[in-house]
């Protein structure tokens, strides 16, 4: 800072000593008056100087930087040299971008920028491939004037981007892709877009092959489980030292047509592309039906009880998969409850959503778990479910049924003091007997 005072002052002082110097010999006006031009030749200097700079500031040029005398070369001198860093930092950033774009362009998912109004700002090849976007005549335009399938724009208008969207190109039918829009940035969207063709054909085959071996394992499991039936039945027809083995190929025989069924029911659920056919279910009487079975089940050793069931609160959807849900979440959990043990089961509102609960006071599961509950044959205690004789399949069946009566599953569990699952059903599943009575009432007068 000194430095700067010192040359930026530096040029008055020949002038001062020449204003001394004369003050004795013309006076102290013409001393003055020399002193006042020596400082408007210096202001002088100065706006030449900063005219200079204003000028090269509306067009700058790393080469074309003015030069300038005393404080004024240095000034020039130091934006000559922060010019030149400031070009080699966008010379690394442009690169640093080329190679990123070209990284994004070899993706094979589709990539599109997306600005705070859903505009595009650019996309790689794959998206053009996917989407049909051209980045030279699409750049800058809404995303929803170029994508324009209903579900996509409800995608996107939705702002809730937890899950990805599933959607047949509008290029190609026979292509399905798969979209997912990631906020970033200040409002910027990231659109990514994924040819997922390859995968559902291996799924459906997959689901097929399910389907078709648990359908030609049904008939011969059906015929061993008759004969097994049929031979204990028969007076005399198996020795009694061999009748123990007659038990065990009977359970494993059952076993196995339950393993057949719940795979046959869950491969339908899965292929079913149509919403469950939708009628009044009558909740409570449907709850007396899963006590009974699930009493049946137990044979005497757990309490099973209904704890609350609004008797005005139904349900839209389809009786049979309701059934199954439900009669497997109290099944599941009779089979981890201990002898002696409760199940209560309860049905209410809350808030403006269903909610069928099932509390035990069973084994309990471990945190670690619960997040992988509903995954196909997962298992908490493995020996313990072949033991009860479940079949791994029944909280996955839950899960596809919630999901078709736009419902979901909630579990809380603490290990060793037992779980409750909830299936939460949303308003619009809602059927309450006063509205529909009264909706009937409407009618016929």
């Amino acid at each position: 800072m000194q430095d700067f005072w010192w040359r930026t002052t530096w040029p008055l002082l020949p002038a001062i000593l020449f204003c001394l110097v004369l003050w004795p010999v013309a006076g102290s006006g013409t001393a003055l008056l020399v002193f006042c031009l020596s400082l408007c030749a210096l202001l002088a200097l100065h706006l030449f100087n900063l005219r200079k700079l204003a000028g090269w500031l509306k067009k700058p040029d790393l080469h074309a930087i003015p030069e300038g005398n005393g404080i004024w070369d240095d000034i020039f001198a130091n934006l000559y040299q922060e010019l030149r860093r400031h070009s080699r930092s966008e010379t690394r950033l442009i690169s640093a971008l080329e190679r990123l774009q070209q990284a994004a362009g070899a993706l094979p998912d589709g990539v599109v920028v997306l600005n705070e109004t859903d505009q595009i700002e650019w996309c790689n090849p794959s998206a053009g491939r996917q989407l049909g976007l051209r980045l030279d005549q699409d750049a800058g335009k809404p995303i929803s004037y170029l994508v324009r399938q209903t579900e996509f724009i409800a995608y996107l208008n939705a702002r809730n981007y937890t899950e990805p969207l599933l959607l047949k190109s509008a290029r190609n039918p026979d292509v399905s892709l798969e979209l997912q829009l990631v906020p970033f940035g200040e409002n910027q969207k990231l659109l990514i877009c994924r040819d997922i063709t390859h995968l559902e054909k291996i799924e459906t085959m997959r689901r097929d092959f399910i389907a078709n071996v648990s359908h030609e394992l049904r008939t011969p499991l059906t015929v061993v489980g008759g004969f097994l039936e049929t031979l204990k039945d028969i007076e005399g027809a198996v020795p009694d030292n061999l009748r123990h083995y007659f038990d065990l190929m009977e359970d494993q025989t059952g076993r196995m047509r339950n393993l057949v069924e719940d795979l046959l029911m869950l491969s339908q659920l899965e292929s079913s592309q149509n919403p469950p056919q939708e009628s009044i279910v009558d909740v409570p009487a449907l709850l007396d039906t899963v006590q009974t079975e699930a009493q049946n089940l137990s044979a005497g050793r757990h309490h099973v009880l209904i704890e609350h069931a609004d008797p005005t609160l139904n349900l839209r959807g389809s009786q049979d998969e309701l059934h199954s849900a439900f009669g497997n979440l109290v099944n599941n959990a009779i089979r981890y409850t201990p002898e002696g043990g409760e199940i209560r089961i309860c049905w209410q509102l809350r808030g403006k959503e269903a909610v069928f609960s099932v509390r035990d006071t069973g084994i309990g599961i471990e945190q670690h778990h619960i997040a992988r509950l509903t995954e196909r044959f997962y298992r908490v205690d493995r020996s313990r479910s072949r033991e009860t004789g479940g079949t791994g399949l029944g909280l996955s069946i839950v899960k596809h049924i919630l999901t078709r009566h736009q419902a979901r599953l909630e579990i809380q569990s603490e290990f060793g003091k037992g779980s409750t699952f909830s299936a939460i059903f949303p308003p619009e599943h809602v059927a309450l007997k006063s509205a529909e009575k009264n909706k009937q009432g409407a009618l016929t007068s």
